[in-house]
């Protein structure tokens, strides 16, 4: 397996957690309150299966447009989950070409995706796509680990397997300095706003499992037989559980375009 490369991942992806519905909820009223409409067109790039897709269409103002995921096995996935839907139009394409109309969208967002793109190639597109004022956004969901003693305990059993541990980025360090150099530093975007907030997920250990199934960065690093390893730890810390309750923080960063 390498960085990148969620092929043999798409299978698990539907048991990954929502992202937070508040954090969500917020950016969609100010972006609401600064366009002075509510019918926004919406693209999710880099959408892999559609788990921040599945939120959009759930805010209080349910959202319409895009799903734009590079990866075969991926969006096949997607296009199989929301093969009811017909708000979500998916289909292939990158962030650096995603392969929609000049002035066709209202808010794209890339969710636990950003880290993936070439940041200024990036948001020259998203400025392009982007209607006059439009906005972007990205957001990651990573675990809040130091709230639970027994999720600190699980991350010492990979970091025990791997030592060192780099990840590619879970968003859990990231500042909004860094943020604002990579969203406004192309000067196609300004105006960057940060919102943070803190949900629960209850999980049934078998999704809980595959979730860390669906983590690229980690198995890459571990290798096949270190990663069975930490899944099998794991494994046995959670014997005799039925549920967990799994911590999260969604991390979002908004910036609005130039574009007059």
């Amino acid at each position: 397996m390498k960085h990148g490369d969620f092929t043999e991942l798409a299978k698990f992806y539907v048991d990954r957690p929502r992202y937070s519905e508040s954090v969500l909820n917020c950016i969609q009223a100010h972006i609401i309150l600064q366009q002075e409409k509510e019918d926004l067109i919406v693209a999710d790039v880099g959408a892999g299966t559609g788990k921040l897709t599945e939120n959009l269409m759930h805010l209080k103002r349910p959202m319409r447009g895009y799903a734009i995921e590079p990866n075969d096995a991926m969006r096949e996935e997607g296009c199989r989950i929301f093969s009811p839907v017909d708000k979500i139009v998916w289909q292939k394409g990158s962030a650096e070409q995603t392969g929609l109309a000049e002035s066709s969208v209202d808010w794209v967002l890339m969710g636990s995706s950003f880290h993936w793109t070439v940041p200024d190639v990036a948001m020259k597109e998203f400025h392009r796509i982007l209607k006059p004022g439009g906005f972007f956004t990205a957001i990651w969901n990573p675990r809040n680990i130091e709230s639970s003693k027994l999720h600190m305990d699980i991350e010492t059993i990979v970091y025990d397997e791997i030592g060192t541990t780099k990840r590619v980025s879970s968003g859990n360090k990231l500042t909004s300095e860094e943020m604002k150099e990579k969203l406004e530093g192309s000067g196609w975007f300004e105006d960057m706003l940060f919102m943070e907030g803190f949900h629960e997920e209850r999980m049934t250990i078998e999704r809980y499992m595959n979730v860390w199934k669906s983590v690229n960065d980690i198995q890459v690093q571990a290798g096949e037989e270190g990663f069975q390893r930490i899944l099998n730890r794991i494994q046995k810390r959670l014997a005799g559980m039925e549920e967990i309750m799994v911590p999260y923080r969604s991390r979002a960063w908004t910036v609005r375009s130039k574009k007059k």
